[in-house]
């Protein structure tokens, strides 16, 4: 299966990456020895999130590379790019603008880009948009309260 031998040479890609978004996930690799779904933990720099541990599902087709993976939070985030039920707005997994050349490497750089750096412009809460525009000082005490009540750093 191509999928398997791309996902196997990129975990071993990834395993040896020195790159600073990609030292911020650990734990990455297959759950329960199934080389399709893969966990991992993000531990962000950058204030607010930086309260907080979270976990993220990659969901790989058989297709892949030719379809892209899903990407989700396991982990509740207060952010405007990640719904309730821990989908993200993330342009590099959007089945228009997959490239079957995208790595892994790359959708956990731009994962950790965009938690570090909301886009407001395309939100999936609009809510929490508005928020970060108008009241950034009340956006980042609900992201840090946020995090501490659901991903605790341990």
């Amino acid at each position: 299966m191509a999928a398997t031998r791309r996902l196997q040479k990129e975990l071993a890609d990834l395993q040896k990456s020195d790159k600073p978004e990609i030292l911020q996930v650990k734990d990455l690799g297959p759950a329960n020895d199934q080389i399709l779904k893969w966990n991992g933990t993000i531990f962000p720099e950058k204030e607010p999130y930086n309260k907080g541990a979270f976990t993220v599902n990659l969901e790989f087709p058989v297709e892949y590379p030719f379809k892209p993976p899903k990407v989700t939070f396991k982990t509740p985030i207060y952010h405007p790019n990640v719904d309730e039920k821990g989908s993200i707005c993330l342009s590099v997994v959007d089945k228009e603008h997959w490239k079957p050349a995208t790595k892994i490497e790359h959708i956990l750089t731009e994962l950790v880009r965009l938690i570090e750096t909301p886009e407001c412009d395309h939100p999936l809460r609009t809510d929490i948009a508005t928020e970060f525009q108008k009241d950034y000082k009340s956006f980042v005490k609900s992201a840090e309260d946020h995090a501490k009540k659901h991903a605790p750093r341990s």
